[in-house]
C-alpha cells in the first residue's frame, strides 16, 4: 500500500494512531519502520538488528557522501531544480537541500532537540539555486566534522529523542548515513537523467554494510 497515492491507506494508518510513514502494521498494532531494530522486534524475528558498522566508519561514510554531493550539486542546471523526482512530489531543489537537512536533524538530536518528521518536509525557497545549496551543505558538513572531533570516542549508546521513539546515537547515525547516501545515489541518477556527465564519486562498495533500500526510487 503506497499511502502517498492512496488517501484511504493513510486514513487506515491514522486510525491505528500512526501519524507518519513508513509504518508496519498487524491487526491493531503498528511500529514505525524507520530502522531495522523495531521491525525485527515487532515481527519476533531472531535476527541481528543493530548497526553493522561502528560509529567511526559511519562518520567516514557520511562525510564521504556529503563531499560527493557538494561536488555533484553544481552540475545540475538551475533551470531544472523545479523538476520533480520520479514517483514523488519532491523537486530536485528540495532533494538537494534534504540530503543535508537529514544530517542537520541528527546534529540537533545530539543536542537534545527531538527529531521530528516535519524537519524532513522543510522546502527551500524557489529562488535557491545550486550555489546556495552548496553553501548550506558545506556549513552542515563543517558542523558535522566539528561534532565528530568532539565526540569521536563515543560508544554510540547515548539515547537521542526522535518522533519514532528514543534511539541510540549509533542507530540514528546509521539511519542518517544510509538515508543521506540513498539520496546522493538518486542525485547521481538525476544528473544522468538530465544528460549531465559526472565521474560517479560513489560506487557500490561505498554503500556496503548499510541497510540500503534495494531500489533507488520508491515504487
Amino acid at each position: 500500500m503506497n499511502v502517498l497515492e492512496d488517501p484511504a491507506g493513510l486514513d487506515e494508518l491514522r486510525a491505528l494512531g500512526a501519524r507518519s510513514v513508513p509504518v508496519l502494521s498487524r491487526g491493531d498494532k503498528f511500529v514505525f519502520a524507520q530502522s531495522l531494530k523495531p521491525i525485527v522486534e515487532f515481527l519476533g524475528l531472531d535476527e541481528k538488528s543493530g548497526p553493522e558498522l561502528p560509529p567511526r566508519a559511519l562518520f567516514d561514510r557520511l562525510d564521504k557522501f556529503m563531499t560527493a554531493q557538494l561536488g555533484l550539486l553544481p552540475l545540475m542546471p538551475d533551470d531544472r531544480l523545479a523538476t520533480h523526482v520520479p514517483n514523488r512530489p519532491r523537486s530536485y531543489r528540495h532533494l538537494g537541500f534534504h540530503i543535508f537537512r537529514i544530517v542537520e536533524g541528527f546534529l540537533d538530536a545530539t543536542q537534545g532537540i527531538e527529531l521530528e518528521q516535519a524537519v524532513f518536509a522543510i522546502v527551500p525557497p524557489d529562488d535557491v539555486g545550486t550555489a546556495k545549496l552548496v553553501a548550506y551543505g558545506a556549513g552542515i558538513q563543517r558542523r558535522f566534522r566539528a561534532w565528530w572531533e568532539a565526540n569521536q570516542t563515543t560508544d554510540g549508546m547515548a539515547s537521542l529523542p526522535t518522533y519514532y521513539g528514543p534511539q541510540t546515537l549509533h542507530e540514528l547515525l546509521e539511519r542518517t548515513t544510509w538515508h543521506s547516501g540513498q539520496h546522493v545515489r538518486q542525485w547521481m541518477m538525476l544528473l544522468e537523467r538530465e544528460g549531465v556527465a559526472h565521474h560517479r564519486p560513489l560506487v557500490d562498495a561505498d554503500f556496503a554494510g548499510l541497510p540500503m533500500p534495494s531500489g533507488v526510487w520508491d515504487g
